[in-house]
């Protein structure tokens, strides 16, 4: 899985032109929560970019970059929540899951239809 590094806002703002041609991911992920890192290795070890072809993954570290995730609450309007994952079409989340609910399945299927 080929992350992109989500450091700044402006990266958000390319994040909603991306998800106008296909489904963006993003990741966010508290640097400190083991939680967070069982969900994260769960997502690239089944990941298979041949079956997403289109479609960008980006990696928030939350802790460091912290406006850019309330910015996320903000702009999508979920709750915050770590570890999380987000599907971004059209600029809006149509997805969204956190903990032990992140399931690479629920996100493929996402990013498919």
């Amino acid at each position: 899985m080929n992350w992109e590094e989500l450091k700044n806002i402006e990266g958000l703002n390319n994040i909603d032109e991306e998800s106008a041609k296909a489904p963006v991911v993003i990741f966010k992920h508290s640097t400190r929560c083991s939680i967070s890192a069982a969900a994260h290795d769960r997502l690239e070890r089944k990941w298979d970019d041949a079956n997403h072809p289109a479609s960008k993954a980006y990696y928030l570290d939350l802790i460091q970059y912290r406006e850019v995730s309330n910015e996320i609450t903000n702009r999508y309007g979920i709750e915050h929540q770590s570890p999380q994952v987000l599907v971004i079409d059209n600029g809006n989340c149509v997805y969204d899951a956190s903990h032990l609910g992140i399931s690479y399945g629920d996100v493929s299927e996402k990013l498919m239809s």
